[in-house]
């Protein structure tokens, strides 16, 4: 991953007069209004939808405390082998590139499908389409679910392959060695790639790597393109894949920013369906919505509060919006950054939900594995809801305050609020329908800015409840003597419409952009330098070269600055 960011948003970093607090109003001591409409479904839980990203250069992925701290966060699905590092990386020799340079001999295939038992999640593998091939990707589903039975269902085809230097006058950051990188020749070898794979195993679904909408470069046109990236890419090779991959960094220059990205979702996911509709015809409904790589990148808050908001906002409004996977970026990731300050808190620039233990600016980050704040925004979750649960509709009467809702397999009802005030308490008062609660004060599960832990405690009442600044509080609320089955939420609808989101100059669509520091829009820079993609270090670091990359030998433990930002998308 690449901590490079948009013009303008390093000064944000820079000094925390730039963090944007939602700033007090003159109403803002006024009670927030939640309607909970316990009937109305908006669809189930998907099985895997809370995703995480791993690389292979993550030694420590596997290890008794990082696998513990993973599944005590609800974690269902894994994606591996990295980002941009899948499209370099040959699983069959686990070598990375030309093979010169050392990875983790213990963050191989089957290493990571050890790990991924041990949390209980489901596999997502990314093919090599940068410098691999159809037969070598057909190789690896025949090893996975022939001769291991791992029963791997779910395959990306390539990570960001529209960001091979076919828009930005050549100067991208995912390795592609085709010599047309355009987006018709990904959907020729997309089809050649799917047919090969599903030759060893029908069962296997094959994603396809989509731009963003709203992101560049989608609606781009390359010179000599009749039409744009994922135009063309669907219409060649539309009825050969079970999914589309988008990945979801949204950024911000404030955090005020940041926490108000996931209404642009509904925009996203409408544009997506309409792409979907148009070249899968008849197997539309069947196609699902995977966001792979999901994160803060690009706002000035990493590993603070306002990220660990943003996690579980975004997590359930995409899950509510119907896609089936949400994988955020990064298991461990490190940094290069200096640590900053936002709304009186350290942030250490660094996309993990676990510290690697790097240093940078003279400063280190917490002990290796110590959860950051965005864990335990991400681990919330498994307060709100599990697997299965019927998601149903809710709203609140004013931004400052979100609220998603679910309905348990008991009949119970389960609320997440968020104050996105950083320095206000907010007062709300809720109302249902569909569901009468038990009388008297409710379970409330909390994470509070600078808690090392959930807090479980006793704690207000269904129709009332004062959410601290910069918080998540979930109401675990029992149905009243006698209603338990009274009311089931109705069968979940198609998502309420939503004008599809329009392709606008300066905004970033994936880390890498975020990262390379490009006006998006704009050609991408030719700078060759990178961040960490680190898997942990001590404060004993070394340089040496290899293979074209730069190694950080850091207390035994790998870390990659790679070339063309490659650094920590993806080991």
């Amino acid at each position: 991953m690449r901590r490079r960011l948009v013009a303008g948003a390093v000064a944000v970093l820079a000094a925390s007069v730039g963090v944007g607090a939602l700033a007090p109003s003159a109403g803002a001591a006024a009670t927030v209004g939640i309607r909970v409409d316990a009937g109305a479904s908006l669809g189930t839980v998907p099985s895997s939808g809370v995703g995480l990203n791993t690389g292979f250069g993550d030694e420590h992925m596997g290890t008794p405390k990082v696998t513990s701290l993973m599944k005590a966060a609800g974690v269902r699905q894994l994606r591996f082998p990295g980002g941009s590092g899948a499209d370099e990386y040959h699983w069959k020799t686990h070598t990375y590139g030309d093979g010169s340079g050392w990875i983790p001999s213990n963050t191989d295939f089957d290493h990571f499908m050890a790990t991924a038992k041990k949390v209980g999640a489901q596999p997502i593998l990314t093919a090599n389409y940068g410098s691999g091939t159809p037969q070598e990707a057909a190789d690896w589903v025949k090893y996975a679910n022939v001769d291991k039975g791992y029963g791997v269902k779910y395959w990306e085809i390539g990570n960001e392959v529209y960001g091979n230097g076919h828009y930005g006058n050549g100067k991208g950051w995912e390795t592609d060695t085709h010599a047309d990188k355009s987006p018709k020749e990904y959907g020729k070898n997309l089809v050649a790639y799917a047919k090969a794979m599903k030759a060893v195993d029908p069962k296997v679904k094959i994603g396809a790597v989509l731009t963003t909408p709203g992101f560049w470069p989608d609606a781009e046109k390359a010179p000599g393109d009749s039409a744009d990236w994922n135009n063309t890419v669907l219409s060649i090779a539309g009825g050969s894949i079970d999914f589309v991959i988008v990945h979801w960094y949204p950024g911000g220059k404030t955090t005020a920013d940041l926490l108000n990205t996931p209404s642009r979702i509904a925009g996203v996911r409408s544009s997506l369906r309409s792409l979907i509709a148009k070249y899968t015809g008849s197997r539309a409904a069947s196609v699902e919505i995977a966001v792979t790589e999901n994160g803060a990148v690009g706002s000035p808050a990493q590993t603070s509060q306002a990220a660990a908001l943003f996690a579980p906002d975004t997590y359930m409004t995409w899950f509510e919006q119907g896609a089936t996977h949400v994988d955020w970026w990064n298991l461990h990731n490190g940094t290069d950054q200096a640590p900053t300050t936002v709304h009186g808190q350290t942030d250490y620039q660094d996309g993990g939900i676990l510290s690697a233990g790097t240093c940078a600016g003279g400063k280190c980050e917490p002990p290796r594995d110590t959860p950051f704040p965005t864990y335990w925004g991400i681990r919330s979750l498994t307060a709100l809801a599990k697997p299965g649960d019927t998601m149903v509709k809710s709203s609140s009467g004013n931004p400052s305050v979100t609220v998603h809702a679910v309905r348990n397999s008991n009949g119970g009802l389960n609320v997440m609020l968020t104050n996105k005030s950083p320095q206000n308490a907010a007062q709300v008062s809720l109302s249902y329908a569909g569901f009468t609660p038990a009388a008297g004060a409710v379970t409330t599960v909390s994470y509070a800015k600078g808690a090392t832990a959930l807090t479980t405690a006793k704690r207000g009442t269904a129709a009332a409840q004062t959410l601290p600044p910069y918080s998540i509080t979930t109401l675990q609320l029992k149905p009243a003597s006698g209603t338990a089955s009274a009311d089931k939420p109705t069968p979940a609808p198609t998502p309420p419409a939503a004008t599809p989101v329009v392709s606008a100059a300066g905004t970033t669509g994936t880390r890498a952009q975020a990262e390379f520091g490009a006006p998006v829009g704009q050609p991408t820079p030719s700078s060759t330098s990178g961040d960490l993609a680190s898997t942990g270090a001590s404060n004993a670091v070394t340089y040496s070269a290899l293979g074209g990359l730069l190694v950080i030998a850091a207390g035994g433990m790998l870390l990659l600055r790679g070339r063309r930002r490659r650094a920590m998308h993806g080991k």
